[in-house]
């Protein structure tokens, strides 16, 4: 009876130990978006592809000495800065994430970097808040994102509008910190280079009928309609309620519009309709589409290629720094991202891991052509759509 009693005792030693080092080797990052809310179509495809690239680095046996990497969801909702913090600090202090992938729209973006992230000094990289605000925001050197301001895209869609031969336009946007910045943004692109705003108006998400804000706008006339607002929420509410009406036929369709929901919902209706999204025609584009489809999800979505640089970026600058502690690696982001060094594409994790091993640099390339500028801003590119026979098809990159 001793003796068996010293077995089991020994087979709980080492199974307790066994269990210890498992855990010991895993790293927790986080994986917050929008699951639920007005861009809920656009957000599985974008957590698959962050997630495709923790399963390739754990997988290859190369972080640190053999760490796996688990991710771990929580649905910031997009617009409920409440529910998003919640979210957050339970990513932190139940599961110790050690970084977050997201969040996905601006306002909760910010919210959850001031009140949580900053504060428990925890990195984020966000594949999609685009605000312009919050390349000012006070981070702590903590906050990054793999897509461009809005600043940018603004400019962007001014010199589209103008080459297009549209030279007034009305604007409305959902009203909040994404769609009042990127409004703001294009208008003062859009009247620098010879444009008129004829009217701005914004409109909330979750009405039934806006039939009277685009009676407003309607009113003030243009050769479009700028369309600042979610695909699953009140933007098609809009072109709706302009079709029926007869007030706009032609549409300018920033990337919160952007999604296969949009062809659904209204096919060849909006034919001539123009677009933009953040994204690149590089050798890492191709061979995202390549990887996504094999693993079963759909690669073209907006910013899937975004989320998967952002989960990246974070576990090659943990390798870089020797450590999966934010404090630690936060420092050598930039450093992975940029040039000098090999440049690494996706599915080339593995050979990155090791060059960092090895002493070497590397230039993370990734899907979208990952360069960071000033406080960890993306430089970036966009693609511009044309929807045409219902299709938003893409006609030039910018």
């Amino acid at each position: 009876m001793k003796k068996l009693l010293m077995a089991s005792a020994a087979t709980a030693l080492i199974a307790g130990s066994a269990w210890a080092e498992s855990h010991a080797n895993e790293v927790k990052l986080g994986v917050i978006l929008g699951f639920t809310g007005p861009i809920e179509s656009l957000t599985p495809a974008m957590g698959a592809s962050a997630e495709m690239a923790m399963k390739e680095v754990s997988d290859s046996g190369k972080l640190l000495d053999g760490k796996t990497v688990t991710p771990v969801r929580a649905d910031s909702t997009c617009v409920d800065a409440a529910a998003a913090t919640s979210a957050a600090e339970r990513l932190i202090t139940s599961d110790g994430v050690k970084g977050i992938m997201g969040a996905d729209c601006s306002g909760v973006t910010g919210a959850i970097l001031a009140s949580v992230a900053m504060p428990n000094g925890v990195v984020m990289i966000s594949p999609s808040a685009t605000s312009p605000a919050l390349s000012d925001a006070e981070d702590g050197g903590m906050f990054f994102r793999t897509a461009p301001s809005d600043a940018r895209q603004g400019q962007v869609l001014a010199e589209l509008l103008m080459e297009k031969g549209l030279k007034s336009v009305a604007v409305t946007y959902t009203n909040n910190d994404y769609g009042k910045g990127l409004a703001d943004s294009f208008a003062s692109a859009y009247e620098a280079i010879g444009g008129t705003v004829t009217g701005t108006a914004a409109h909330e998400d979750g009405k039934a009928d806006y039939s009277a804000e685009v009676g407003a706008l309607a009113s003030a006339g243009g050769d479009a309609l700028v369309v600042a607002g979610y695909v699953d929420q009140g933007g098609p509410g809009i072109i709706r309620a302009s079709l029926d009406s007869g007030a706009f036929d032609k549409f300018v369709l920033p990337d919160g519009m952007i999604g296969a929901a949009l062809e659904e919902t209204f096919g060849a209706d909006i034919n001539g309709s123009i677009g933009t999204v953040p994204g690149t025609e590089s050798e890492g584009a191709a061979k995202i589409l390549e990887l996504a489809t094999a693993a079963g999800f759909n690669g073209e979505g907006p910013y899937v290629g975004e989320s998967y640089d952002a989960a990246a970026l974070i576990m090659l600058a943990m390798q870089a720094a020797g450590s999966v502690e934010p404090a630690d690696y936060a420092g050598k982001i930039m450093d992975v991202a940029n040039a000098p060094g090999e440049k690494i594409y996706p599915g080339e994790l593995a050979k990155a891991l090791e060059i960092i091993a090895n002493g070497g640099e590397i230039d993370y390339v990734g899907a979208t052509a990952v360069e960071l500028i000033g406080g960890g801003e993306s430089a970036g590119s966009y693609k511009e759509l044309l929807v045409e026979d219902g299709k938003l098809n893409t006609v030039a990159y910018r």
